[in-house]
């Protein structure tokens, strides 16, 4: 029994180290952190306290386990949600670019992290180069940024207004 049980111990520990891969995954995130991950996913204001009970460990335990995470990038950060009308955004589009002129340097996103209402930078493949996710208060403030889009980083733009959300920032779904 003992030698059995030293040795699930060692794979454990083994497994929660992790190993980074070269795309900035990671492998060997045990089950536990995967649920801790959703849970903290779901609520980033979550205590430890409701956190280590959901998970069933000990507080201690968990904030351990979160440091750890933290530490290798699993989780990255801590976010609120925003309710965009009252912030006078209410207006949200997707913004594709596309260069005028294909040889040049590829540095919209520099180009453009000066202009607060894009929210979002998005590298995609097919036609387009890049895809913003922005947000204004007006339609004419959207004319206007698109103005200061094509100035800025002198591309072409192909713009689509989102009429409603029906969902948004869902936590991503943590599988084993």
């Amino acid at each position: 029994m003992c030698a059995g049980s030293r040795q699930i111990r060692q794979i454990r520990r083994s497994d929660d180290t992790g190993i980074e891969k070269s795309d900035g995954s990671f492998t060997g995130v045990e089950d536990i952190d995967r649920q801790i991950v959703a849970a903290l996913a779901t609520d980033g204001r979550i205590s430890y306290t409701d956190l280590a009970e959901q998970v069933g460990l000990s507080v201690s335990a968990v904030h351990q386990r979160v440091r750890r995470l933290e530490q290798r990038g699993v989780i990255k950060g801590y976010g609120a949600r925003l309710d965009h009308d009252a912030l006078d955004s209410s207006l949200t589009a997707f913004i594709a670019i596309r260069p005028i002129d294909a040889s040049a340097p590829d540095d919209a996103p520099e180009r453009l992290g000066h202009l607060a209402a894009i929210e979002s930078c998005y590298s995609v493949a097919g036609e387009d180069f890049y895809l913003l996710l922005v947000r204004v208060a007006t339609p004419a403030a959207l004319e206007r940024l698109l103005q200061d889009i094509r100035t800025a980083a002198n591309v072409t733009t192909r713009t689509t207004v989102v009429l409603s959300t029906p969902f948004e920032g869902r936590p991503p779904r943590v599988t084993g």
